[in-house]
């Protein structure tokens, strides 16, 4: 047994939020609504684009069934996350310092904090890439802009939680207008787009596309989402009773269902504009970023296509470096239960980060980018075991849930999807290990 916290999750934002008692379902809904969308951004941050291009420039619309498959084992996972955040009032770092020995704690903490790590290494590469993309910055210039303003925005948090929501929010509607016209702009054929979301066996018969298949799995389901809706759903100034509760569940898991099909539209449509624009062409190797945006603009005719992709480029870095440091905060304090300044938490966290992105960025330049995208999801491939395994655990065992303890129908379908990513992220380290090797 370890160590119960002797703090709330995100103690300057904890219950925040109020929550109308006698309102009506929808204005309760709009209440609730917000954690879910910090969430999503996970699910839609650079280190998905790389493996989006290079599914829809080499295989056209045919894994198209894999992000929809990843997607909705995001919404179930997301859904176990409400459940113990609310049903616990711990986050899912807290939950493993209060229920796992000292030991067990210190190494999933560490594990946590790699995996972060690693994630906001890809995010805070992404942001520079688009900087450099837009306005000609350097990468050194753009990895330290990204640092600094999001501890300036990050600032609201302290005041109004709800603000940081809508920060988040606006820059997701910003992503989905970018893409609903480079989507109109590249002139899919829906036909194919339809047929793509039916899985097919040749996704297992052709080890290339299995390995991007798996790329795109282990890029959708981040480690550090789990970490982050377990606190932020604890935001609500729900009643600390079974029926107030239950409320927050449900509310909860709607609003964060709805958002994770955002993501869903997203990731689907930078795989149907990399396959409308790439594939059955002499640009099927597009793979990287940058090189997709050069191309866009000659191959649709219009300099509005490369321009719209480096802007969301920039959205998505800074909504998911945004996101990353929140999670980083929660990490932090949840598995070592310590009380820093808030300002001090956020430079520890972005250090982390930036210290790697600076050296990769000044040694090896814009052609060392690419490989660190690469190596950061292969990090987090091995991270995300050891934060499901735990969220499962803790949400099946009625003893630690109460009444907020996962149906039967969610822990039979938690476990194998679990064991499933487990399996398919090792398999996809053996296949990098020996690329590198």
């Amino acid at each position: 047994m370890g160590v119960k916290p002797s703090q709330k999750s995100l103690p300057e934002s904890h219950g925040s939020v109020p929550i109308p008692v006698t309102a009506s379902f929808w204005r309760k809904l709009f209440a609730f609504s917000g954690p879910g969308y910090l969430v999503a951004v996970g699910y839609m941050d650079p280190g998905n684009w790389a493996t989006d291009i290079a599914g829809g420039a080499r295989f056209g619309y045919t894994l198209l069934s894999v992000i929809l498959l990843s997607n909705l084992m995001a919404i179930l996972l997301q859904a176990l996350a409400v459940r113990l955040g609310v049903g616990t009032s711990y986050d899912l770092a807290q939950a493993c310092r209060a229920y796992y020995s000292r030991r067990a704690s210190f190494v999933l903490w560490v594990l946590a904090e790699i995996a972060i790590a690693a994630c906001d290494l890809a995010e805070v590469i992404g942001s520079a890439v688009a900087l450099n993309l837009l306005f000609g910055i350097p990468l050194v210039a753009g990895v330290v802009i990204t640092a600094l303003d999001v501890l300036i925005v990050l600032l609201v948090q302290q005041h109004r939680f709800r603000i940081l929501e809508g920060i988040v929010v606006t820059l997701i509607l910003g992503i989905a207008g970018g893409f609903a016209i480079e989507l109109f702009l590249s002139r899919p054929d829906l036909g194919g787009v339809l047929r793509g979301f039916v899985p097919t066996p040749e996704i297992l018969r052709n080890p290339d596309m299995l390995y991007i298949a798996v790329g795109i799995l282990g890029a959708t389901v981040m480690p550090h989402n789990l970490y982050l809706h377990s606190s932020v759903v604890q935001t609500r100034m729900y009643a600390d009773t079974d029926a107030g509760k239950s409320d927050a569940i449900r509310f909860a898991t709607i609003d964060s269902t709805v958002a994770l099909m955002s993501a869903l539209f997203i990731n689907a449509a930078i795989l149907v504009v990399a396959a409308a624009t790439f594939h059955g062409t002499q640009y099927e190797w597009v793979a990287d970023i940058t090189d997709a945006h050069k191309l866009l603009a000659p191959l649709l005719g219009t300099t509005l296509a490369s321009t719209l992709f480096a802007v969301t480029l920039l959205f998505s870095g800074q909504n998911s470096t945004l996101t990353g440091t929140l999670a980083g905060q929660i990490v932090m304090e949840g598995f070592l239960n310590i009380r820093l300044r808030p300002w001090l938490r956020r430079l520890i966290t972005r250090g982390i980060a930036i210290v790697p992105a600076l050296i990769t960025v000044v040694l090896y330049g814009e052609r060392g980018t690419g490989q660190l995208l690469i190596l950061s999801q292969v990090i987090l491939s091995l991270q995300l075991p050891f934060a499901v395994f735990p969220l499962v655990m803790f949400t099946g065992d009625r003893e630690k849930m109460g009444k907020a303890v996962a149906p039967p129908w969610m822990r039979w379908l938690a476990w194998p999807v679990a064991f499933l990513i487990a399996v398919l992220n090792v398999w996809l380290l053996v296949q990098v290990t020996r690329q590198w090797l």
